[in-house]
């Protein structure tokens, strides 16, 4: 298994980490691995999201300079 080295880990990241691990009954580098899996579920997950709804509205092929203009929704989100 591959192993991180993180070097000048602020104070407050590692008093997070040693505090949630305390409450979840785990050690500090298994705190370390759930939050950074977590993280990373979240990130690359709502990147994903994020892809899929612009290939919704705009399919690839679409010219991307034909994009509507932002005001037009804003408008429209403000009179809902």
């Amino acid at each position: 298994m591959p192993t991180l080295q993180v070097r000048d880990l602020p104070e407050d990241v590692y008093a997070q980490l040693s505090y949630l691990a305390d409450k979840e009954h785990r050690s500090l580098s298994q705190e370390t691995i759930a939050v950074l899996k977590e993280g990373l579920t979240a990130k690359i997950g709502s990147k994903e999201a994020r892809r899929r709804l612009l290939e919704e509205e705009y399919p690839l092929g679409k010219n991307v300079h034909s994009l509507p203009d932002p005001v037009e929704y804003i408008r429209e989100d403000r009179e809902r």
